[in-house]
């Protein structure tokens, strides 16, 4: 039973519909197996779940290089840092930060060793998991640049809604919810 299976099976009953995306999800041949891989591991990280991650890392390893596994990881610690950041400067009244430089290192987003739009498509997966409207707008613009479809975009969003619904589930049921039957 591959790690994402066994994920599944943590999800309990009063998520059912969860479970179903996760496996569509899985099931999707849309994207290549490093974006998509790179997309559900960087979102793993993003929800903070131990099972999530650990089942994600799994997967991902039996599709990714170590290079680009590192890159996802890059991804989602960046961007952790970038969505707090740049949440503030958008979400605070007071323009004066708007002008401020960051003052944040971020190399890794110019170099990260893997495809730009891979990258650039994790960190707006991150980004949604994270609520970062600054951010999920700069990454969306970057794709369209690219070429990147607006239907990849948005699998990418979905991938993250799954992922980060899988680990609200699990944690809700580890706090008094049946177990899954299957």
């Amino acid at each position: 039973m591959s790690s994402i299976e066994q994920l599944k099976e943590q999800i309990p009953d009063f998520a059912k519909d969860v479970r179903l995306n996760l496996m569509s999800m899985v099931a999707d041949e849309t994207l290549s197996p490093q974006r998509q891989y790179g997309l559900l591991l960087a979102s793993a990280i993003a929800t903070r779940n131990p099972a999530v991650i650990a089942a994600m890392e799994s997967a991902a390893a039996a599709v990714m290089t170590p290079v680009a596994i590192a890159a996802a990881r890059s991804a989602a610690s960046v961007m952790a840092m970038n969505n707090v950041y740049y949440r503030f400067v958008h979400l605070a009244t007071n323009p004066e930060y708007k002008m401020m430089p960051a003052r944040l290192r971020m190399n890794v987003i110019s170099n990260p060793g893997v495809d730009k739009s891979d990258f650039e498509l994790w960190s707006l997966a991150v980004s949604a998991i994270n609520g970062c409207g600054a951010c999920i707008d700069a990454h969306e613009k970057t794709l369209r640049a690219a070429g990147v479809s607006t239907e990849t975009i948005q699998t990418a969003a979905r991938f993250a809604a799954i992922v980060q619904s899988a680990a609200v589930a699990i944690e809700a049921a580890g706090h008094g919810a049946a177990p899954t039957t299957g």
